[in-house]
């Protein structure tokens, strides 16, 4: 079956999108992740990745067009032969295949306050919902544009979403648990108090039903396992959806998440489930007994940090303008990654692979990032297990992310307006506390001031 690309939201306050140019043209044979237009956003151009393998077809957009964001631009056929006989589809076309409103939408949509519409957004280039784990603003509330609005649920984890405009909280048309479509409308800020607020569901998107599901929406997730995972099984692939505070004060209270999981109870897991997590804590054992297989170690861990963007900017425009050396800042993030983690951990001359990842997809696994010169490519080890994984987030609309890692520690690089916002994710096992101290220190002392490091 053929598989849309549509324009998808990129920003909280973005409602088109400008086609900046196609990178396939219809015809052309795509594979998953392969880059078939670049759209522009507030912050960058950004690449749109191909949902299928397949052969890009019905084209209906042009570079240097403002597309409305959730319509379709282009398909993918499944074959070269669907894909010569795909028609393009038109707005028109479009706007007849959704469904009436309903009198309650149009009440709605008369009766918003005046402001700022905030939309869902796409936080991966595959998404095309997201889940809204927690609000973190009230109705009336005053906000900054650099303000945590609301915490969006990912496949990897869950990410903290700024409001993007200053004022009031005038609107919150989803609850949480929702499952949102990308570009719908979610909430408003008025730039003035507003005298009355509104709040609503989404029909069409209907509340996540922990009883009846028995987790987070299908359009969202992936499937669950088949079964629960043991007690302290983070290393198996799975992961444990929680939001970012209810995680912290679990590992304050020396409380494994696990146990919520072997117990049946539905994810993604809030504070209000940590009560019922106290319940389940297993008894103290008494002196002299074996200790369990119950790994103490497998608490995941959470360092953050932030650091002024301009020194890395400053270093960048430097290697370009100075050393014509065109550098994409991970490249040198990989090498700072690489010597801090080298010197934090002691590892000397044994090889050090480090995995590089996107918002969009994984880039590859290098080696020994640290010992290879900027102005030459790095060595590929896509064979190796990595040491470490670097997370660059900075192109997307992401200020904050946390997460469990399930084999490696991740550290990820997020851009929060003119600074590097940064933060290192572990088990407990993988690292020792002056280990992940140490390495993060040094990343961001090098991401503070490259040039002095290098030299």
């Amino acid at each position: 079956m053929p598989h849309d690309v549509i324009m998808p939201a990129l920003g909280m306050a973005q409602d088109t999108g400008l086609i900046v140019s196609w990178l396939k043209k219809p015809g052309d044979a795509v594979k998953t992740g392969d880059g078939v237009m670049e759209v522009e956003t507030d912050k960058a151009v950004m690449e749109v990745e191909a949902p299928a393998n397949g052969f890009l077809a019905a084209v209906s957009a042009e570079a240097g067009d403002h597309v409305p964001v959730g319509q379709v631009v282009a398909v993918i056929a499944e074959t070269a032969n669907a894909a010569r006989n795909a028609s393009p589809v038109s707005q028109s076309d479009t706007s007849q295949q959704d469904e009436e409103p309903t009198s309650q939408e149009i009440s709605e949509q008369d009766t918003l306050p005046p402001g700022a519409k905030i939309i869902m957004p796409a936080l991966g280039m595959a998404q095309d919902t997201g889940l809204i784990v927690a609000w973190r603003k009230k109705l009336g509330d005053p906000v900054a544009a650099s303000d945590i609005l609301l915490e969006v649920e990912t496949d990897k984890s869950v990410m903290e979403v700024e409001a993007g405009h200053d004022g009031f909280v005038a609107a919150i048309l989803a609850e949480a648990e929702q499952a949102v479509p990308v570009g719908s409308v979610i909430a408003v800020i008025s730039a003035e108090k507003p005298e009355n607020t509104v709040a609503s569901s989404r029909k069409n998107a209907p509340v996540h039903d922990k009883k009846a599901s028995g987790g987070v929406a299908a359009s969202a997730l992936p499937a669950a396992p088949e079964k629960p995972r043991a007690t302290g099984d983070t290393h198996s692939g799975g992961r444990i959806l929680v939001s970012p505070k209810a995680r912290r004060l679990a590992m304050e209270k020396g409380l494994d998440l696990n146990l919520l999981v072997e117990n049946g109870v539905a994810q993604p897991y809030h504070v209000s489930d940590l009560g019922l997590l106290e319940t389940l804590a297993p008894p103290t054992k008494a002196a002299g007994a074996i200790p369990s297989s119950a790994p103490s170690g497998a608490w995941p861990v959470h360092i953050g940090a932030r650091v002024a963007a301009s020194g890395c900017d400053e270093f960048i425009a430097w290697l370009a303008n100075d050393g014509d050396i065109q550098l994409e800042p991970r490249q040198a993030w990989l090498r700072f990654a690489a010597a801090a983690f080298r010197r934090a951990t002691d590892l000397g001359d044994e090889r050090l692979v480090v995995e590089c990842r996107t918002h969009r997809k994984t880039e590859g696994r290098f080696a020994d990032a640290d010992r290879s010169p900027l102005s030459k490519p790095l060595s590929d080890a896509a064979d190796q297990v990595p040491s470490i994984v670097l997370r660059d987030l900075s192109g997307s609309t992401i200020t904050v992310a946390t997460g469990t890692p399930p084999h490696t520690p991740v550290l990820t690089v997020c851009r929060e307006r003119d600074n590097y916002a940064v933060s290192l994710d572990y088990q407990a096992g993988q690292l020792d506390e002056e280990q992940a101290i140490e390495f993060v220190t040094g990343f961001m002392e090098r991401l503070g001031e490259p040039l002095r490091h290098l030299l």
